[in-house]
């Protein structure tokens, strides 16, 4: 009994081998953390660290910090504030720096620390106090006017755009008063009682009564004059085609490309009362123009330079276009060259005149046209294209009355048949071309036809077609019956 009690004791007061290991490394542990606990303890790289705690940001919070040791004073019950000397010492404003830094152990650590209170700081800097919210500084006050500048600059397209309707409006309503004022002193000069269409015309204005209107508006700058109601014509269209004073953008436009207020006379002829005329005077830039593009006019007639046999002829600015030099010179009279186209006349009215077109061959709803084309003057001087107008009654009078001789006339007959023949070709050619057109189409549909259907349907087709060509060749043979 008493060797078992030995024994057990033994087994706790003596330790074995590994037991006294345990117990030495224990010990070894203890030490290092007094060791650690002490004031003159620090580690190998770092500064020696003051006791107040270090501020460091998030990647540094998650390392243990040293806690300051307690006060060894007793705190009183005492109503009175501590005095300054009792207060604890303010942490000094110096933040803790690596001297030695890893770069290798610490990666990812910011390099640069600003303790909270340099933040606080800043933020208190930059908010403006409550004062300056409420009463505006000198600054602000200075800077309205700017802005107001400013939003005066933001708005110059609009502005823009708004004075341009602006003046766009009062164009059109200054414009328009304009060219009607222009023909309506158009027709008080030529158009009301005892003028030239009155005398010549029995019926003037768009209706039948005395209450008529003489002019009929189609658009803001084209009037139109009717008359009707003398021998040789079937009736007298006038057409004033102004310019668009009304459209600023137009009238822009005509300061750098200068045009003239135009009228236009068109006098269809009755059927029996022209001859074979093809004749026109115009200025000589005119002149060549309406050689190319009027067809009778290309077809018929030629450009006439001198005047038939030497006799005194237009002024040199103008251009005679002919079928025959008869017609010209019985055309163009000693009368009419005094008054209007002779080198006298021409300089005081041939600012007003354009050109004049006489046509047995016009191509249109009246083949025997009379067109005159003459510039209108301002309100003002509206009488100094009188004799212009009056040529108008008198070229009626002398073309419904004028006949051709027997040599000019078979000239200009075989002229026409020529020129027929000519125009039964072209549409004998241009019936052929629709012809052909209309077979390529229908080959076109045939073969489209033909792509569409599918192999036995074109076997069969084709084996239709074989024993329809082979019928065709077999030689007809005729069966007769026996007595």
């Amino acid at each position: 009994m008493a060797n078992l009690r030995s024994s057990f004791l033994s087994c706790f007061l003596i330790p074995r081998g590994d037991t006294l290991l345990q117990l030495i490394l224990l010990l070894s542990l203890l030490l290092h953390h007094l060791s650690a606990s002490s004031d003159d303890s620090h580690f190998e790289g770092f500064d020696e660290i003051d006791d107040e705690p270090i501020l460091f940001q998030s990647p540094l919070s998650d390392l243990p910090l040293r806690s300051p040791p307690p006060p060894t004073t007793l705190s009183t019950s005492s109503d009175q504030p501590p005095s300054v000397s009792d207060l604890p010492p303010k942490p000094s404003a110096k933040t803790s720096s690596f001297d030695y830094w890893d770069e290798d152990e610490f990666e990812g650590f910011p390099t640069e620390i600003t303790p909270p209170e340099v933040t606080k700081q800043s933020e208190q800097t930059t908010t403006p106090p409550e004062s300056a919210s409420t009463e505006p500084d000198e600054t602000s006050k200075v800077s309205e006017p700017t802005s107001l500048t400013k939003r005066i600059r933001s708005y110059t397209v609009e502005i823009a755009c708004v004075s341009f309707l602006i003046m766009f409006a009062i164009n059109y309503f200054t414009g328009k008063k304009e060219n009607e004022t222009l023909a309506l002193a158009w027709a008080a000069t030529f158009a009301t009682k005892d003028t030239i269409f009155d005398k010549n015309f029995s019926l003037l204005g768009v209706v039948e009564g005395d209450n008529s209107p003489l002019l009929l508006k189609e658009g803001q700058n084209v009037f139109k004059f009717y008359a009707s109601g003398r021998r040789f014509c079937q009736e007298l269209l006038a057409t004033m085609e102004l310019k668009s004073r009304q459209d600023l953008i137009a009238k822009l436009y005509n300061m750098i490309v200068p045009c003239k207020d135009e009228i236009t006379f068109e006098v269809p002829m009755n059927e029996d009362a022209m001859d074979h005329v093809v004749f026109a005077l115009a200025k000589k830039k005119a002149a060549k123009a309406m050689h190319k593009e009027v067809r009778d006019l290309q077809r018929f007639a030629n450009l006439m330079t001198s005047g038939p046999n030497g006799r005194k002829w237009v002024a040199d600015e103008l251009t005679v276009i002919t079928e025959s030099k008869e017609v010209a010179g019985d055309l163009i009279n000693e009368t009419v060259l005094d008054q209007v186209f002779g080198e006298k006349a021409f300089g005081n009215f041939g600012k007003w005149f354009i050109s004049m077109h006489f046509s047995d061959q016009h191509q249109g709803t009246h083949k025997k046209m009379l067109v005159f084309k003459f510039a209108l003057p301002d309100v003002n001087h509206m009488a100094d294209m009188t004799r212009l107008v009056a040529l108008v009654p008198y070229y009626i009078d002398l073309i419904g009355r004028y006949k051709l001789s027997s040599q000019a006339r078979s000239k200009t007959e075989a002229a026409r048949s020529k020129v027929a023949q000519e125009v039964y070709k072209e549409l004998q050619n241009e019936r052929q071309e629709a012809l052909q057109r209309k077979k390529a189409e229908r080959r076109k549909m045939m073969e489209e036809a033909q792509s569409k259907l599918n192999a036995e349907a074109l076997r069969k087709k084709e084996a239709k077609e074989r024993a329809r060509q082979l019928k065709k060749a077999m030689p007809k043979i005729k069966m007769s019956r026996g007595a």
